[in-house]
């Protein structure tokens, strides 16, 4: 909602809480957003939030008793776990690298327990899998069961701690192998999962004590994309409900990930540059308290606009009006950068320390633009100040991201899915062998 008058105690009331022995643990996702919190402190939160629910799986684990065979089969069979098969950003960013999998070497399944639609990307994905299993009627030792009985080799959650998530099911350990993969930019604590599917800039070598998995790098960014989401024209400005003039920022970021110091530097850049707009996503809670913090920084209301929510195909036709999207700290822009990068719109990203930081800078480098990536708050806005006030500079940061795009790793699906699967074999590799998890690069 942008209520921020009591913003800086926030930071202090998180590590009350995790102080407090006998407070009821707040969920890990919530403090991904706080500014201060560390990677190390996300990771305590994490094994606080699942401590009640590990101990009370371990009689469960124990009556289901599930064994594992380490002999040689012809094919890895993975199991994707999620309540996003249907249209939402983890399926639209995934939904290319399940397409892509190579058959001769693997068995793709899927296990649902999110509601079923009629939407084509729920039946884009039935057909990408070779086995689509709605297990959202049932309990989590029946629906582990079910993935047991499958035989499931590596099982891939793809929520973590966010919204309706069943971390509760990866507790019971139905299959030999659990990847954290995609969902969720952190840790989920001890006994859930053996890997995180990662990169060496959202989670550095040095970073490793703040995570419960080993480390398991894809060597460009660990995003998917791919090229199969069409972009058509881009609309007019007053169709996209923007003034015709003036530059525009862009942050189409969720407003949970907004902080006072960020919409600082907004208004800043508003105030430096006369005629320009802030352009955010629709947040019924948040516009009139985001328009009141405006005027108290001395930007008018109606230089903030906001965007009502659209189908992708629309949306991303829209987003190509855009001049620069502004990212978020200490959560950053995760699929809006690269729905951004995609069409051709650059971005400025300043990371922290943090997996969720990291993200846009990773994409970044993916697609060869690490010149938007920068150090401090200063950089941040001395950086955006001058390609708004430079239209020239823009316009070859776009003309190189366009260049880019056919080659750029972030694009490349074919070869990404190649670096997963070998990913994917490395880790079954070493269970065969009786190896313990360890880092794979």
């Amino acid at each position: 909602m942008c209520e921020w008058d009591e913003f800086p105690a926030r930071e202090g009331l998180a590590r009350a809480y995790l102080a407090d022995a006998t407070a009821e643990p707040i969920s890990p996702f919530l403090l991904l957003s706080e500014p201060g919190v560390t990677a190390g402190e996300q990771k305590l939160f994490s094994e606080a939030w699942m401590r009640k629910r590990r101990a009370g799986a371990v009689d469960e684990r124990a009556r289901l008793a599930f064994q594992f065979s380490r002999s040689a089969r012809p094919k890895i069979r993975l199991g994707y776990l999620s309540n996003d098969f249907q249209e939402h950003a983890t399926a639209l960013l995934l939904i290319e690298t399940l397409e892509a999998h190579d058959r001769a070497l693997f068995e793709v399944y899927a296990y649902s327990y999110g509601g079923a639609d009629d939407g084509e990307m729920r039946a884009r994905i039935v057909r990408a899998v070779d086995r689509f299993v709605d297990i959202g009627a049932l309990s989590d030792s029946a629906a582990a069961q079910v993935i047991h009985e499958d035989s499931v080799d590596i099982l891939i959650d793809l929520k973590g701690f966010t919204q309706k998530s069943r971390t509760s099911i990866l507790a019971l350990h139905p299959a030999p192998i659990q990847v954290n993969y995609l969902g969720y930019p952190g840790t989920l604590g001890p006994e859930l999962c053996d890997y995180i599917i990662t990169d060496s800039f959202v989670t550095p070598a040095a970073s490793a004590e703040d995570y419960s998995e080993c480390f398991a790098e894809m060597p460009d960014s660990f995003q998917p994309r791919g090229r199969g989401l069409a972009v058509n024209a881009a609309p007019s400005r007053a169709a996209a409900g923007l003034p015709e003039s003036g530059f525009v920022f862009c942050c189409f970021n969720q407003a949970y990930k907004f902080t006072p110091d960020v919409f600082d530097v907004w208004c800043r850049l508003l105030d430096a540059l006369p005629g320009s707009i802030l352009w955010l996503l629709a947040a019924n809670e948040a516009e009139g308290n985001l328009r009141n913090e405006a005027m108290q920084r001395g930007i008018a209301a109606h230089r903030l606009v906001f965007a009502p929510d659209a189908p992708q195909i629309e949306h991303l036709a829209r987003l190509q009006l855009a001049d620069l999207v502004l990212d978020t700290a200490p959560y950053g822009a995760h699929t809006t950068a690269s729905d951004a990068l995609w069409v051709g719109v650059p971005m400025v990203t300043r990371p922290g320390a943090t997996f969720p930081s990291r993200v846009a800078g990773s994409l970044l480098r993916a697609v060869g633009l690490p010149e938007l990536i920068v150090e401090d708050e200063a950089d941040y806005f001395a950086l955006a100040s001058a390609l708004a006030a430079d239209p020239q500079r823009l316009a070859a940061l776009r003309q190189k991201l366009a260049d880019n795009q056919q080659d750029a790793a972030l694009f490349d699906v074919s070869a990404y899915t190649r670096h997963l699967e070998r990913l994917f074999s490395a880790m079954w590799g070493r269970y065969r062998d009786g190896l313990p998890s360890a880092a794979i690069r």
